[in-house]
């Protein structure tokens, strides 16, 4: 019996099991939203977001609430009420998918959320910047509204600061001078300041001295192309368009048609990872390139050819229930939730814009359909979005990620998919009523349970 404990303990660790940290999914099973209305099933989500966003502080001395951190005593000891109180980059891609949304729907109160999360950061992080110790309170991205006060790498200010000046551009935006100034600062340091290989590739500070993440076309471009129109400055244009080019030279496999998470500068190699999550942020960069730029811009063919190849390469890692695996290339993987809601997105995204041809729009609906199925409940929470990664050199790391349900890395993919899911099958009906009967046929055969 012993032998018998050990070796399924072992078993269980070498293979990490996905049910350990309950990242399964559904495949057919009641309670999720594959009957769903799309807008449905967006609009539900994001009204539960609007409602759990309590932009508060809690003293953790006494238990106390503060909607500003200037009220509270100076002995408190304050922390974030809630994890949408946070200033990290994950929130600043769901400011901008809620906007994206009141945009789609005429209702304010989606482009309100992205306002009052903003302005929450604003009004009060030089308390916290007046107060933090490192040698005290650690890590600055630990510490609250930390990523404001304390600049350094990408993803403190990237995503968020994008969203602040996508905020800026609505007509029914509370613009503050403040927002516009602070985007100019970090464009200086993008420029000046931040980490770089000797081509001008950003790299990071960690694990190791000069690595390149793929995840930081994301937490680069999105912001470069932004201050590029904010400011006229042609030079921030070129330079997320060099960012793509050389994140693509580093990390691309052409064996594998997938991209690697990180490339060490030191050992002239790349990890071992083709990981979920950072394939879809360098897909993302993309799209939000073409997004931001005229169709004169130089490069921008460049560009829809990386992407085109892109998505070619992961279509083939697409599992039989639409969705993608943690490990792209390693199906004993668990299917997860928060790059499945990314590929959708971007390849809807490209198709509605007419960047790639309308075939590929089969890809985005049977992965959609996949996400409704497998990851949301019928409640709409939405399931299996792994946490926060770094860059490790076993695979095991990767196997092992802890999923989370609502976690703040998956939400505003899913409902950036939602709405361009919408709008796909407006523009590609005929294909979009063949994957339907597709999935009803599947149905009546019992292949989706």
């Amino acid at each position: 019996m012993m032998i018998m404990k050990k070796s399924f303990i072992k078993y269980l660790l070498l293979t990490g099991a996905a049910a350990v940290f309950g990242c399964t999914a559904d495949h057919g099973e009641t309670g999720n939203m594959s009957g769903t209305d799309d807008l449905t099933v967006v609009t539900t989500i994001a009204d539960r977001l609007c409602t759990a966003a309590d932009l508060k502080f809690i003293d953790k001395n006494t238990g106390r609430e503060y909607a500003s951190a200037w009220d509270a005593p100076e002995d408190a000891n304050l922390k974030f009420k809630n994890k949408y109180c946070n200033w990290h980059y994950t929130n600043g891609v769901l400011n901008m998918a809620m906007m994206d949304l009141a945009d789609f729907t005429g209702d304010r109160k989606y482009l309100e959320f992205a306002g009052r999360h903003i302005a929450f950061g604003f009004d009060n992080y030089r308390y916290f910047e007046k107060r933090y110790d490192p040698a005290v309170h650690g890590d600055h991205w630990r510490y609250p509204l930390g990523e404001l006060f304390n600049v350094k790498e990408l993803d403190d200010f990237g995503a968020m600061i994008s969203s602040t000046l996508d905020y800026c551009g609505h007509d029914d935006a509370v613009k503050r001078p403040e927002y516009v100034d602070y985007a100019i600062m970090v464009g200086e340091y993008l420029r000046n300041g931040k980490l770089r290989m000797p081509d001008g590739t950003f790299v990071r500070s960690f694990p190791k001295k000069n690595t390149l993440w793929g995840d930081d076309l994301y937490m680069s471009v999105p912001l470069l192309v932004r201050l590029a129109n904010l400011t006229g400055d042609a030079s921030y244009r070129d330079d997320a368009l060099n960012q793509i080019r050389n994140f693509d030279g580093y990390l691309w496999d052409e064996g594998k048609k997938l991209y690697h998470h990180a490339y060490y500068t030191d050992l002239k190699r790349n990890s071992v990872a083709h990981w979920a999550r950072c394939n879809g942020w360098m897909m993302f960069a993309k799209v939000e390139f073409l997004d931001n730029t005229p169709e004169d811009c130089p490069g921008r063919q460049e560009v829809i050819e990386l992407l085109d190849k892109q998505i070619c390469g992961l279509s083939s890692y697409q599992s039989p229930y639409g969705v993608w695996h943690q490990l792209l290339d390693r199906s004993d993987s668990y299917p997860e939730s928060s790059a499945s809601a990314i590929y959708t997105y971007c390849i809807a995204r490209s198709v509605n814009e007419g960047w790639i041809d309308d075939r590929y729009a089969s890809i985005a609906l049977t992965g959609w359909e996949g996400i409704k199925r497998e990851f949301l409940t019928s409640e709409g929470d939405m399931k299996a979005i792994c946490e926060g990664t770094e860059v490790y050199e076993d695979l095991q790391y990767y196997y092992n990620r802890p999923c989370g349900t609502n976690e703040k890395h998956g939400l505003g993919a899913l409902l950036e998919a939602g709405i361009e899911i919408i709008r796909l099958k407006d523009k590609c009906p005929d294909i979009a009523a063949d994957i339907e009967k597709r999935i009803d046929k599947n149905d009546e055969l019992g292949f989706n349970k």
